[in-house]
């Protein structure tokens, strides 16, 4: 005897025709309870029902990369903004909206240039971009790493808000060869912060590239010691560098990474700043917008400038008068820099600076 829907014995012999219809009922009760939970785990993609164990895990263990990821906390010109209103007292301010669509659209004041204790748990995406720069065979943990560096250094961000009431000029010096004989030295010493970076002598050059440091820009490989009055910005690119500048502020245990660094550094402790990750991705993302595998080291800090200053001006910036691309410091000046290579895309970065002052927001002094 069959065990499936029989009929009532209204039909016709061997009722057919009852289990039949029976199937068919099942079938269309099983496609809506399909449909049902289709529509169900739908509403909980959009966050309309979370269930724990779908959540993304820890930040060190999700593998999720973005190549766009949209910034938490991303603050926008409202419509209300105009030209009008004012950041800064300068005649020209960083922060003042309505000036450019284009730098507004891309511009983040949120993003902190500034690795600290309140922000040092990167969103994943960040992470597993930043680490891939130079990938280490046995990363430390990012945690521990952190926790260490902020027992040597800071960990905060010295920087505030916009002022209305001040005027924070800053230069942004570079080490193209087009400094020599351009007799920017005392105008660049005239700025409130004065931002070098990697290797950028000033002792020989004072005429040219000026005599004052505020911020000293490098990383592991190309790092020196500073000034006690000079601020050390580390810019990372793997975890060891993090290992490597708590050794050297204290026990000198890290002589290598992929070349020999500085045993010990003497700087001012209280004045050593970490480049933040996120800020680096930041500007890879909205701003050079994937050219090269990453920005230059000048580009990062150029960006560094508009989130922490209200004027910037920049010099030592891209070729000489002659086209030839070289260090100020460099006796041949033929021997320099590729315009293009697989790391940094230079002609990219130098329309970016090109349209930032279109825009208002730098003044390029173009030296010789």
């Amino acid at each position: 005897m069959s065990t499936g829907c029989l009929s009532s014995g209204t039909g016709p012999p061997g009722g057919r025709p009852a289990r039949c219809s029976c199937r068919v009922w099942v079938f269309l009760v099983s496609l809506t309870l399909v449909f049902l939970t289709s529509l169900f785990f739908s509403a909980s993609l959009r966050g309309g029902v979370g269930f724990n164990y779908l959540e993304a895990p820890g930040w060190e263990e999700s593998r999720r990369v973005k190549l766009v990821p949209s910034y938490a906390g991303a603050r926008r010109p409202s419509a209300a903004a105009s030209s009008q209103q004012r950041t800064c007292e300068c005649p020209r301010c960083v922060g003042d909206p309505g000036v450019s669509d284009w730098f507004d659209e891309n511009y983040d004041p949120d993003v902190s240039p500034v690795w600290t204790r309140d922000n040092g748990q990167l969103p994943p995406d960040v992470y597993y971009w930043w680490v891939m720069l130079q990938p280490q065979f046995k990363p430390h943990s990012i945690q521990q790493v952190l926790l260490k560096l902020f027992q040597v250094v800071p960990g905060r961000s010295p920087y505030g808000s916009w002022d209305p009431g001040r005027c924070l000029r800053c230069a942004v010096v570079g080490n193209s060869g087009n400094l020599r004989g351009a007799g920017y030295g005392a105008t660049i010493d005239g700025h409130n912060y004065i931002m070098r970076i990697n290797l950028a002598p000033t002792v020989g050059f004072e005429e040219d590239a000026g005599s004052h440091t505020t911020h000293h820009f490098m990383y592991p490989e190309s790092a020196k010691n500073l000034a006690a009055n000079v601020s050390f910005v580390l810019v990372p690119f793997k975890t060891l560098d993090l290992v490597w500048i708590t050794s050297a502020l204290s026990t000198g245990q890290i002589r290598f990474t992929y070349a020999p660094v500085k045993q010990f550094l003497r700087v001012d402790k209280d004045k050593v700043q970490i480049f933040n990750p996120a800020f680096f991705k930041y500007v890879h993302d909205r701003w050079t917008r994937h050219h090269g595998r990453y920005p230059s080291t000048g580009m990062l800090v150029l960006f560094f400038a508009l989130h922490v200053c209200d004027e910037v001006n920049v010099f030592g910036f891209g070729a000489d008068g002659r086209g030839n691309w070289h260090h100020y410091w460099e006796q041949n000046r033929y021997s320099g820099e590729f315009r293009k290579t697989g790391v940094h895309d230079a002609d990219y970065e130098a329309q970016i600076i090109q349209r930032l002052a279109k825009a208002g927001k730098i003044t390029v002094f173009p030296g010789k």
